[in-house]
């Protein structure tokens, strides 16, 4: 009797164990939502010093990060030493890895 009692009692308690353990392991959008947030995060450092330069031309720059810290500038800028200075000021902002500075002079 005490053996019957014993074995159902484990039985039971691997049951309610294993799907405790599989829902404690960290799944794929765990780290997905962490690299988003720091993409975010860099993306608007970037986009802070460029408004903080008070060049109202910086404003038609787009900023893309990937989960790398590589940032990528698009847009439109009216001269080449505009275009070099946003180039410049992203590649200074911290977790900027690489700068791809693809914005177009006017």
């Amino acid at each position: 009797m005490k053996t019957l009692l014993l074995s159902a009692t484990v039985a039971l308690g691997s049951a309610f164990a294993l799907p405790a353990l599989a829902a404690d392991t960290p799944s794929q959008d765990a780290g997905t939502v962490g690299t988003y947030v720091k993409d975010s995060a860099i993306t608007a450092k970037v986009k802070t010093k460029l408004a903080a330069k008070h060049m109202s031309t910086l404003t038609k720059i787009n900023v893309d990060t990937d989960k790398n810290g590589v940032v990528w500038l698009s847009g439109t800028a009216p001269t080449k030493d505009a275009k070099d200075l946003a180039g410049m000021i992203t590649k200074d902002t911290d977790g900027v890895t690489a700068v791809h500075n693809n914005i177009v002079v006017e």
